[in-house]
Protein backbone atom coordinates (compact mmCIF):
# COMPACT_ATOMS: atom_id res chain seq x y z
CA UNK A 1 0.00 0.00 0.00
CA UNK A 2 1.18 3.59 -1.03
CA UNK A 3 -0.11 6.88 0.87
CA UNK A 4 -0.49 10.06 -1.70
CA UNK A 5 -0.91 13.25 -0.62
CA UNK A 6 -2.59 15.93 -2.66
CA UNK A 7 -2.66 19.37 -3.17
CA UNK A 8 -5.11 22.18 -3.35
CA UNK A 9 -7.89 20.66 -6.03
CA UNK A 10 -10.01 23.10 -6.20
CA UNK A 11 -12.32 21.42 -8.37
CA UNK A 12 -10.10 20.40 -11.03
CA UNK A 13 -11.27 17.12 -11.49
CA UNK A 14 -9.51 15.92 -14.52
CA UNK A 15 -6.18 16.96 -13.43
CA UNK A 16 -6.35 14.66 -10.61
CA UNK A 17 -7.37 12.22 -12.34
CA UNK A 18 -4.55 12.09 -14.89
CA UNK A 19 -2.40 12.71 -11.99
CA UNK A 20 -3.68 9.89 -10.30
CA UNK A 21 -3.47 7.90 -13.25
CA UNK A 22 0.56 8.87 -14.18
CA UNK A 23 1.49 8.09 -9.96
CA UNK A 24 -0.62 4.38 -10.74
CA UNK A 25 -2.92 5.00 -7.82
CA UNK A 26 -4.96 2.21 -6.97
CA UNK A 27 -8.20 2.79 -4.46
CA UNK A 28 -8.23 -0.94 -4.17
CA UNK A 29 -4.60 -0.75 -2.42
CA UNK A 30 -3.64 2.62 -1.50
CA UNK A 31 -4.94 5.59 0.17
CA UNK A 32 -5.41 9.11 -1.12
CA UNK A 33 -4.77 12.43 1.38
CA UNK A 34 -6.34 15.23 0.36
CA UNK A 35 -5.05 18.91 2.13
CA UNK A 36 -8.29 20.51 1.70
CA UNK A 37 -10.08 23.05 -0.97
CA UNK A 38 -11.42 20.32 -2.68
CA UNK A 39 -13.94 22.55 -3.99
CA UNK A 40 -14.51 25.86 -5.98
CA UNK A 41 -12.53 28.22 -8.62
CA UNK A 42 -12.51 25.07 -11.11
CA UNK A 43 -14.76 23.72 -13.60
CA UNK A 44 -15.39 20.82 -11.72
CA UNK A 45 -16.31 20.76 -7.97
CA UNK A 46 -19.04 17.94 -8.37
CA UNK A 47 -17.16 15.54 -10.19
CA UNK A 48 -14.43 16.31 -7.59
CA UNK A 49 -16.35 15.49 -4.39
CA UNK A 50 -18.20 12.66 -5.32
CA UNK A 51 -15.00 10.98 -6.73
CA UNK A 52 -13.34 11.29 -3.41
CA UNK A 53 -16.64 10.65 -1.55
CA UNK A 54 -16.84 7.54 -3.75
CA UNK A 55 -13.44 6.08 -1.99
CA UNK A 56 -14.65 6.22 1.28
CA UNK A 57 -11.88 5.22 4.06
CA UNK A 58 -9.55 5.00 1.26
CA UNK A 59 -9.54 9.02 1.25
CA UNK A 60 -8.65 10.72 4.19
CA UNK A 61 -9.31 15.27 3.95
CA UNK A 62 -8.99 17.51 5.93
CA UNK A 63 -11.26 20.51 5.80
CA UNK A 64 -9.53 24.16 3.74
CA UNK A 65 -11.29 27.38 3.46
CA UNK A 66 -13.48 26.85 0.00
CA UNK A 67 -14.81 23.58 1.64
CA UNK A 68 -16.19 25.68 4.77
CA UNK A 69 -17.56 28.67 2.15
CA UNK A 70 -18.91 26.12 0.17
CA UNK A 71 -21.27 25.08 3.45
CA UNK A 72 -21.81 28.53 4.77
CA UNK A 73 -23.81 29.08 0.62
CA UNK A 74 -25.27 25.90 0.98
CA UNK A 75 -26.80 26.71 4.18
CA UNK A 76 -27.86 29.74 3.43
CA UNK A 77 -25.05 31.89 5.75
CA UNK A 78 -23.29 33.33 3.22
CA UNK A 79 -23.68 34.65 -0.20
CA UNK A 80 -21.70 33.70 -3.23
CA UNK A 81 -18.75 35.34 -4.30
CA UNK A 82 -17.55 36.63 -7.64
CA UNK A 83 -15.64 33.49 -9.07
CA UNK A 84 -16.90 30.71 -7.13
CA UNK A 85 -17.77 27.40 -8.88
CA UNK A 86 -20.11 25.34 -6.65
CA UNK A 87 -23.42 25.73 -8.20
CA UNK A 88 -23.52 22.42 -9.58
CA UNK A 89 -22.91 21.25 -6.17
CA UNK A 90 -25.69 23.39 -5.17
CA UNK A 91 -28.28 22.19 -7.92
CA UNK A 92 -27.06 18.34 -7.50
CA UNK A 93 -29.71 15.62 -6.35
CA UNK A 94 -27.27 13.91 -4.32
CA UNK A 95 -26.17 17.91 -2.44
CA UNK A 96 -26.93 16.60 1.39
CA UNK A 97 -25.23 13.59 0.96
CA UNK A 98 -21.97 15.49 -0.08
CA UNK A 99 -22.41 18.18 1.86
CA UNK A 100 -22.88 15.93 5.39
CA UNK A 101 -19.96 13.62 4.17
CA UNK A 102 -18.15 17.36 3.59
CA UNK A 103 -19.03 18.88 7.41
CA UNK A 104 -17.54 15.80 8.83
CA UNK A 105 -14.09 16.34 7.65
CA UNK A 106 -11.65 16.93 10.47
CA UNK A 107 -9.62 20.26 10.40
CA UNK A 108 -6.31 18.27 11.06
CA UNK A 109 -5.29 14.82 10.58
CA UNK A 110 -2.91 12.60 11.98
CA UNK A 111 -1.35 9.12 11.02
CA UNK A 112 -0.09 7.43 14.33
CA UNK A 113 1.52 4.93 12.25
CA UNK A 114 3.45 6.97 9.89
CA UNK A 115 3.67 10.02 12.45
CA UNK A 116 2.55 12.47 9.61
CA UNK A 117 -0.21 15.20 10.06
CA UNK A 118 -2.46 17.08 7.25
CA UNK A 119 -4.04 20.09 8.02
CA UNK A 120 -4.78 22.82 5.18
CA UNK A 121 -3.16 26.46 6.18
CA UNK A 122 -0.74 25.20 9.39
CA UNK A 123 -0.21 24.95 12.78
CA UNK A 124 0.49 27.95 14.86
CA UNK A 125 3.86 27.92 16.20
CA UNK A 126 2.85 28.33 20.16
CA UNK A 127 0.92 25.18 19.85
CA UNK A 128 2.15 21.36 19.79
CA UNK A 129 0.60 18.86 18.03
CA UNK A 130 -1.29 17.35 20.61
CA UNK A 131 -3.28 20.56 21.44
CA UNK A 132 -3.86 21.70 18.08
CA UNK A 133 -5.51 18.38 17.63
CA UNK A 134 -7.63 19.33 20.43
CA UNK A 135 -8.55 22.46 19.50
CA UNK A 136 -9.56 21.38 16.15
CA UNK A 137 -11.48 18.91 18.09
CA UNK A 138 -13.50 22.30 19.40
CA UNK A 139 -14.32 22.87 16.13
CA UNK A 140 -15.24 19.76 14.80
CA UNK A 141 -17.78 18.80 17.42
CA UNK A 142 -19.51 22.03 16.56
CA UNK A 143 -19.30 21.49 12.73
CA UNK A 144 -20.63 17.78 13.12
CA UNK A 145 -23.71 18.99 15.61
CA UNK A 146 -27.12 20.26 15.19
CA UNK A 147 -25.81 24.12 15.63
CA UNK A 148 -23.31 23.78 12.65
CA UNK A 149 -25.33 26.70 10.93
CA UNK A 150 -25.36 28.76 13.41
CA UNK A 151 -21.03 28.10 13.63
CA UNK A 152 -21.16 28.70 9.62
CA UNK A 153 -22.56 32.16 10.11
CA UNK A 154 -19.90 33.17 12.71
CA UNK A 155 -17.15 31.98 11.31
CA UNK A 156 -16.30 34.45 8.70
CA UNK A 157 -13.67 37.36 9.85
CA UNK A 158 -9.96 38.50 10.79
CA UNK A 159 -10.75 39.39 14.55
CA UNK A 160 -9.82 37.92 16.84
CA UNK A 161 -6.39 37.59 15.51
CA UNK A 162 -4.50 36.88 18.84
CA UNK A 163 -4.85 33.76 20.77
CA UNK A 164 -6.01 33.75 23.94
CA UNK A 165 -6.90 30.20 26.26
CA UNK A 166 -9.54 32.62 27.89
CA UNK A 167 -11.60 33.19 24.61
CA UNK A 168 -14.83 31.98 24.02
CA UNK A 169 -17.71 31.25 21.97
CA UNK A 170 -17.68 32.41 18.23
CA UNK A 171 -14.28 34.31 18.44
CA UNK A 172 -12.71 31.15 19.92
CA UNK A 173 -14.04 28.96 17.02
CA UNK A 174 -13.14 31.34 14.74
CA UNK A 175 -9.30 32.07 15.37
CA UNK A 176 -8.92 28.14 15.74
CA UNK A 177 -10.64 27.94 12.73
CA UNK A 178 -8.27 30.65 10.66
CA UNK A 179 -5.15 29.04 12.14
CA UNK A 180 -6.19 25.87 10.47
CA UNK A 181 -7.68 26.91 7.42
CA UNK A 182 -6.44 30.45 6.36
CA UNK A 183 -3.24 31.16 7.96
CA UNK A 184 0.32 31.61 5.90
CA UNK A 185 1.88 34.67 7.96
CA UNK A 186 1.93 35.14 11.82
CA UNK A 187 4.34 35.94 14.94
CA UNK A 188 6.15 33.65 17.04
CA UNK A 189 3.35 34.07 19.79
CA UNK A 190 0.93 33.34 17.42
CA UNK A 191 -0.86 36.62 16.46
CA UNK A 192 -2.29 36.44 12.92
CA UNK A 193 -1.47 38.41 9.79
CA UNK A 194 -4.15 37.58 7.20
CA UNK A 195 -4.22 39.90 4.18
CA UNK A 196 -0.71 38.83 2.88
CA UNK A 197 -0.77 36.18 0.39
CA UNK A 198 2.64 36.69 -1.09
CA UNK A 199 5.43 34.43 -1.07
CA UNK A 200 7.63 33.66 2.26
CA UNK A 201 10.30 36.19 1.29
CA UNK A 202 7.84 39.07 0.91
CA UNK A 203 6.45 38.75 5.12
CA UNK A 204 4.96 41.87 6.63
CA UNK A 205 6.93 43.46 9.65
CA UNK A 206 6.94 41.29 12.42
CA UNK A 207 5.48 38.31 10.71
CA UNK A 208 7.05 35.19 9.02
CA UNK A 209 6.05 32.08 7.09
CA UNK A 210 3.85 30.17 10.08
CA UNK A 211 6.30 27.18 9.71
CA UNK A 212 9.71 29.00 9.74
CA UNK A 213 9.74 30.26 13.56
CA UNK A 214 12.77 28.54 15.76
CA UNK A 215 10.42 28.52 18.79
CA UNK A 216 7.71 26.20 16.78
CA UNK A 217 6.51 23.06 19.18
CA UNK A 218 5.80 21.04 16.09
CA UNK A 219 9.42 21.60 14.56
CA UNK A 220 9.93 18.00 14.68
CA UNK A 221 6.83 17.04 13.45
CA UNK A 222 6.24 16.34 9.74
CA UNK A 223 3.68 18.06 8.10
CA UNK A 224 1.58 18.36 4.78
CA UNK A 225 -0.18 21.50 4.43
CA UNK A 226 -1.89 23.10 1.69
CA UNK A 227 -3.30 26.37 0.69
CA UNK A 228 -0.37 28.75 0.20
CA UNK A 229 -0.23 28.83 -3.88
CA UNK A 230 2.62 31.07 -3.68
CA UNK A 231 5.35 29.21 -2.16
CA UNK A 232 5.60 27.73 -5.35
CA UNK A 233 5.48 23.76 -2.90
CA UNK A 234 8.93 25.41 -1.60
CA UNK A 235 8.44 25.69 2.28
CA UNK A 236 11.68 26.47 3.95
CA UNK A 237 11.76 23.51 6.29
CA UNK A 238 12.95 19.83 6.12
CA UNK A 239 9.90 18.11 8.08
CA UNK A 240 7.38 20.35 6.16
CA UNK A 241 5.79 19.90 3.13
CA UNK A 242 3.75 22.83 0.72
CA UNK A 243 1.56 20.98 -1.53
CA UNK A 244 -0.60 23.97 -3.03
CA UNK A 245 1.15 24.65 -6.02
CA UNK A 246 -1.27 26.59 -7.69
CA UNK A 247 -3.45 23.86 -10.66
CA UNK A 248 -6.27 26.64 -10.57
CA UNK A 249 -3.70 29.29 -11.97
CA UNK A 250 -2.22 27.43 -14.14
CA UNK A 251 0.48 26.04 -12.67
CA UNK A 252 0.50 22.28 -11.50
CA UNK A 253 -0.81 19.74 -8.85
CA UNK A 254 1.28 17.85 -7.35
CA UNK A 255 1.10 14.44 -5.37
CA UNK A 256 3.47 13.42 -2.72
CA UNK A 257 4.04 9.56 -2.38
CA UNK A 258 4.13 10.19 1.97
CA UNK A 259 6.53 6.53 2.63
CA UNK A 260 9.09 7.85 -0.01
CA UNK A 261 9.00 11.43 0.53
CA UNK A 262 8.80 12.05 -3.23
CA UNK A 263 6.94 14.34 -5.73
CA UNK A 264 5.48 14.32 -8.58
CA UNK A 265 3.55 17.12 -10.13
CA UNK A 266 1.42 17.77 -13.43
CA UNK A 267 1.52 20.84 -15.44
CA UNK A 268 -1.98 22.26 -15.38
CA UNK A 269 -3.53 24.85 -17.68
CA UNK A 270 -5.25 26.76 -15.52
CA UNK A 271 -8.52 28.12 -14.92
CA UNK A 272 -8.47 31.62 -13.45
CA UNK A 273 -5.70 34.51 -14.38
CA UNK A 274 -3.92 36.11 -11.18
CA UNK A 275 -5.89 38.27 -9.03
CA UNK A 276 -9.68 36.52 -9.88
Amino acid sequence: MTTFAVGDIQGCFDELQQLLTQVEFDPLRDQLWVVGDIVNRGPKSLETLRYLYSLGDTCKAVLGNHDLHLLAIAYGKQPPRKGDTLDSILEAPDREELLTWLRFRPLIYYDEQLQVTMVHAGIPPHWSLKKALRRAKEVEAVLQSDNFADFLMNMYGNQPNDWNKKLKGWDRLRIITNYFTRMRFCSSDGQLELTHKSGSNQAPAGFQPWYNHTNRKTHDDLIIFGHWAALEGKAEHENVYALDTGCIWGNSLTIMNIEAKTLHSLPCEGYKKSGD
